[in-house]
This record gives structure tokens, C-alpha cells and sequence, in this order.
């Protein structure tokens, strides 16, 4: 059990999202970077939907009401346990009174903590996500504030400390956030210059983003075909591109539909990596395949699954020990 001593706004409970009532115009929310969620859920042999705590904004801090094994992921915090460093990727335990001390991100955007057994928040329409437009999911619907007790769904026990490699945010070298999209259905219908130039040149994320999308500003885009299109179903991910000429990238809270143009759809496995962008943060979008596609997926899921094996390990040589 964790008490909440200090957050900053925007910290919310999350889950890998609400799914089913797309029609009904709920989005699905869910964490903006599902792979470290799913991680720091792996490294306490938690459920991967398990509900755990995103943490966009440091510094924070929180104290132990009582002992317990924790995981934190995501972005690098210059996260300490009474003083002691942690890495960016670790689990293990603490003790009643510690008090656990995020500070400045230095590099990512979310962090997130997770407890054994997931963070016991009641299940609204089969998910623990919050939905802040909707004002429900999580604690109450709404953002944490100091004085919230955050309770385990399982009890805790001993374990050695552990951490896990993630891929980095941005190629080896590179400045860029690279994000691999796929082709939407109006993507021809962009010219061909503004086609040439969103799959090359550099956006930059503006300062008007938030879980909903996030702004792009970069080349202009123009779209050829004329006629205002009828609003259709849109999804995270999806690229669109309002009259203005400067893309939007919808992200965890999207809407359920939309009348803007769509240019490309980043794929599922590159979430993460917009989730982890901030404003400022330069990104290019690289045009695939399908099969490119489905290459990265079975890639996330073998990385995945690593980290299964490397809990199973420690937990065999623990019994060794």
C-alpha cells in the first residue's frame, strides 16, 4: 500500500484500455506507452492488463505504508528509494516508511508504477482506466492528488531486485523519434508533394497534446480531392490532417470518430514510442508494409516474452539461493 505524498496533475490509473463500446462513442483510454505498462506489470508477475499508475509529469513522491514489491518503467526519472538510485526498468521491495522520489524527466514522458496484483481500483465496463472526459474508471474518474492510498491486488513477497533493457526511444544516433506507419484511406489523396514530404521530412510535437492526440508542426499538407468527408470511425494511432495542414495524431483518449482526412496510421507497436514523445521532441513517420508490419509485432511479442522468461529465471534461482 502506497500513500501519495506529492504528483503533479495529469497523473492517472490506467490499464491497456476499455474495448467493445466503440460504437457506443466510448474511446478506449488504456496507458499511452502499452509496453512499459505491460513490462512493469511482467516484472511483478502481474496479468499485462492489470491496472497500474502513468505518471506523465515529475517530480513525485510516495511513501510505503507497509512493505511491498513495486516495479517502475518508462521514462528516466533519477528515480530513488530513500535516497538510493534506481534504473529506469526495475522491480523489487521496499519497506513500511520508505519513501520512494521521482525527479525530473530526463528522458521519455511517462512513468509508470505498478503493485502486486495490479492497483485495486473497481472494474467499470471490463477496464480500471480512467476516462477523464467521461469522468469515470480508476479513482473517481479523475487525476490522483496527494493523500490517495494506491492498494495492491495481491499481496506482496519477497523477491530479489530485478531490471529489463527496452528498446530505445530513438534510433542509435539518431535525433529523430522514428514512428513506422501504414497507408489510411485517404493517404492518395494528399498530393504527391505533401505525400513526399510527411513521409521524409521532420515534425516537430507542439505544446497543444495532450492524451487525446498530438499536434504536429511541420511541412503544410494539402489534399487534393475535393468535398468535405462525413465524419467515420478513427482510432489511436490514426493521422489526420484538419484544413490547417498540420497533422494530429490520436492517441489513448481519441475520439471514436472524425471528419478530418487521414495521411497514415502508426502502428500498434510504435505507440509506445509517441506515448513516450514530449513537446519539442522531433518525430518522422516511415511508410511500411504489412508484412513490415506484422514483422514488428511478433518483434514486441518476442520481447515480451523474454521478459517472462527472465521472471521465471529469477524466480528458479531464487529457490536456489
Amino acid at each position: 500500500m502506497i500513500e501519495v505524498i506529492s504528483i503533479p496533475p495529469l497523473a492517472t490509473i490506467q490499464d491497456l484500455g476499455r474495448f467493445g463500446y466503440w460504437a457506443q462513442g466510448l474511446g478506449r483510454a488504456g496507458a499511452m506507452d502499452p509496453l512499459a505498462h505491460r513490462v512493469a506489470n511482467l516484472l511483478l508477475g502481474n496479468d499485462e492488463e492489470a491496472a497500474t499508475l502513468e505518471i506523465p509529469l515529475t517530480p513525485a513522491q510516495f511513501r510505503f505504508v507497509e512493505d511491498s514489491n513495486f516495479a517502475l518503467v518508462g521514462a528516466a526519472s533519477k528515480a530513488t528509494l530513500d535516497g538510493v538510485s534506481l534504473p529506469r526498468v526495475w522491480a523489487g521491495n521496499a519497506r513500511a516508511g520508505q519513501v520512494l522520489t521521482l525527479g525530473p524527466l530526463t528522458q521519455g514522458a511517462q512513468v509508470y508504477l505498478s503493485l502486486p496484483g495490479g492497483i485495486d481500483v473497481p472494474r467499470v465496463l471490463g477496464s480500471r482506466s480512467t476516462q477523464l472526459r467521461e469522468a469515470f474508471g480508476g479513482i473517481e474518474g479523475r487525476v490522483l492528488e496527494a493523500g490517495d492510498i494506491l492498494r495492491p491486488v495481491s499481496a506482496s513477497t519477497q523477491m530479489r531486485p530485478l531490471s529489463y533493457s527496452l528498446p530505445p526511444l530513438r534510433p542509435l544516433g539518431g535525433a529523430d523519434i522514428v514512428l513506422r506507419v501504414l497507408p489510411s484511406a485517404e493517404t492518395e489523396e494528399f498530393s504527391q508533394a505533401s505525400r513526399d514530404a510527411f513521409f521524409s521530412q521532420t515534425y516537430t510535437i507542439t505544446p497543444a497534446s495532450n492524451r487525446q492526440g498530438y499536434r504536429l508542426q511541420g511541412p503544410e499538407l494539402t489534399r487534393q480531392a475535393t468535398g468535405e468527408l462525413r465524419s467515420h470511425g478513427i482510432a489511436p494511432g490514426i493521422v489526420q490532417v484538419p484544413g490547417g495542414g498540420q497533422p494530429i495524431i490520436q492517441l489513448a483518449d481519441s475520439a471514436t470518430m472524425g471528419g478530418y482526412p487521414k495521411i497514415a496510421c502508426v502502428i500498434e507497436p510504435d505507440l509506445w514510442r509517441i506515448g513516450q514523445a514530449r513537446a519539442g521532441d522531433n518525430v518522422r513517420f516511415e511508410l511500411i508494409t504489412l508484412a513490415e508490419a506484422r514483422d514488428a509485432e511478433i518483434e514486441e511479442t518476442a520481447l515480451l516474452e523474454n521478459c517472462r522468461r527472465l521472471l521465471d529465471l529469477h524466480e528458479f534461482q531464487k529457490g536456489w539461493s
